[in-house]
C-alpha cells in the first residue's frame, strides 16, 4: 500500500469518529459484508484461516453449547442471521442503532435478537450468559483505557464457564489512518498489541487456546484483509471449577484443561 494511503498516529482520540462513519454508511456497510468484499483474507499465518467463514466454522467445534453472542454484530448482523440458520441460540448487539435496524431489515426474525449497547460501558447481560461470545474488529473503535477497563472484563463476565471467546483486531501501537476504497473515504482505527491483550484476559481467568495439529486453527493468528491491514485473532477458553466445567466437557478433553 502506498504510504499516502495510510498513516499513523502514536496518540490520539478515535471515540468521535468511528460512529459518526457508521451511522452514515450502515446500508453501505451491511451490503459489503453480505458481498464478502472485506470477508476474505489476503494472506494469513495458518493454512485453513481464510476468511470469516474458517472463524466461525472453528468456533463451532469448540464450544460446548449453542447460546451465542455477537458482540458488535455490524450493520445487518450478517453472522447473527447464519448462526441462527446453523441452530444456535444467539444474540446481537451494536452501538450504533442504524447498525441494528440494518439487521432487522435483513434478517426481519432477528428483531427480538438485536440491541443496541455500548461494549465501553456494563453491558445488560447477567453473568455466565453465553457459551461463546465473538468480537470481530470491534476494539479498534474503542480507546485503549475503555477496552481494558470495561470491555474485556465485560466479555469475560457474560461468558460461562468454559466459554469460548473469539476475539479479531488490528495489530500495532497508536492510530492507524487508512483509505477505504470502499467507501471512498479515509478511516481511523485504534491498534493493540496482542500479547497485553492476552496478558488482560489471562487476569481475568481466560486460556490463550492453542492449535492442536498444523491443519488446525488455534494460537495467535494473523491476516491480512484486502485494505493491507494486519489483524491478529484468536480464541480463548474461560476457566472454572473442575466439577463446572466436566458437566459441559466433550469425552477427552478434560485432560487438556488448564484449572
Amino acid at each position: 500500500m502506498k504510504s499516502s494511503e495510510y498513516s499513523i498516529k502514536e496518540n490520539g482520540n478515535i471515540s468521535d469518529i468511528s460512529p459518526s462513519f457508521y451511522r452514515a454508511h450502515a446500508s453501505r456497510y451491511a451490503e459489503i459484508n453480505k458481498l464478502g468484499l472485506q470477508r476474505t483474507y489476503v494472506i494469513s499465518s495458518h493454512a485453513g484461516l481464510k476468511g470469516n467463514h474458517s472463524l466461525l466454522k472453528h468456533l463451532k467445534k469448540l464450544t460446548w453449547g449453542l447460546r451465542g453472542l455477537d458482540a458488535g454484530c455490524g450493520a445487518g448482523a450478517l453472522d447473527v442471521g447464519r448462526m441462527l440458520e446453523d441452530g444456535y441460540d444467539i444474540c446481537g448487539i451494536d452501538v450504533i442503532d442504524e447498525n441494528i435496524q440494518m439487521g432487522v431489515d435483513y434478517y426481519p426474525h432477528l428483531r427480538d435478537r438485536l440491541w443496541t449497547s455500548d461494549l465501553s460501558q456494563k453491558i445488560f447481560f447477567p453473568d455466565q450468559t453465553f457459551d461463546f461470545v465473538m468480537c470481530n474488529a470491534v476494539i479498534q473503535h474503542i480507546p485503549p483505557q475503555d477496552v481494558y477497563s470495561t470491555t474485556l472484563p465485560e466479555l469475560v463476565r457474560v461468558l460461562k464457564p468454559g466459554g469460548v471467546l473469539q476475539l479479531m483486531f488490528k495489530v500495532g501501537k497508536g492510530i492507524r489512518t487508512v483509505f477505504d476504497k470502499n467507501y471512498g473515504e479515509r478511516r481511523d482505527f485504534q491498534l493493540f498489541q496482542e500479547h497485553d491483550i492476552l496478558a488482560h484476559l489471562n487476569k481475568d481467568g481466560m486460556n490463550l487456546i492453542e492449535k492442536h495439529d498444523e491443519e488446525d486453527l488455534g494460537g495467535l493468528m494473523y491476516f491480512t484483509n484486502p485494505k493491507g491491514d494486519k489483524n491478529c485473532v484468536f480464541y480463548t477458553r474461560k476457566m472454572g471449577d473442575l466439577e463446572i466445567l466436566s458437566l459441559s466437557l466433550p469425552e477427552g478433553d478434560l485432560q487438556s484443561v488448564k484449572i
